[in-house]
């Protein structure tokens, strides 16, 4: 994960750019992350243009496409669009696209997107990456899987972390 950060007078990291692409649903982000050509944009798109409506009144929404800023706000996280690329997505065979997006959302998971054979069934405990000093949960998912969009879904709207570290 690429990641460049504004110090703040205290010498502690304010603020960080990653390269992943953020969708929220309600109030809740995830960030998905890979290698470029892994399908962050795509799996954004179908995100998007699924109908979730049983899992959540939310739809999709992108936050920021390629590279977005992550900052600390207390215990809870925030990310936002780059502003050079605010509103913008990369759409393999058109081009650079602007869609409709959410300013900023609160980030509350990572999603990893890895082939299939490399999701684990039942993660317990749920693996943990450090985001500026806060612990986000982190999922794998094969984003390609015509589920991935569902999964994300429910991931945001269930949090089973949260039931696997009771």
């Amino acid at each position: 994960m690429r990641a460049e950060g504004r110090v703040a007078p205290t010498g502690a990291t304010e603020d960080v750019v990653l390269h992943g692409t953020a969708i929220v649903l309600g109030d809740r982000a995830v960030l998905l992350r890979g290698p470029s050509g892994t399908g962050k944009s795509d799996l954004a798109l179908r995100a998007m243009a699924a109908s979730l409506g049983r899992f959540s009144e939310a739809a999709f929404e992108l936050v920021g496409d390629d590279q977005v800023i992550v900052r600390r706000a207390g215990e809870r996280l925030v990310v936002n669009a780059h502003p050079q690329l605010a509103g913008l997505i990369e759409v393999r065979g058109l081009g650079i696209l602007t869609v409709p997006h959410r300013a900023e959302a609160g980030l509350v998971l990572v999603a990893d997107l890895v082939g299939g054979g490399h999701v684990e069934r039942l993660p317990d405990p749920w693996p943990v990456t450090d985001v500026l000093g806060v612990p986000v949960p982190v999922m794998r998912v094969a984003p390609f899987e015509a589920s991935a969009p569902l999964k994300l879904a429910l991931a945001l709207t269930q949090q089973p972390w949260l039931s696997v570290a009771n």
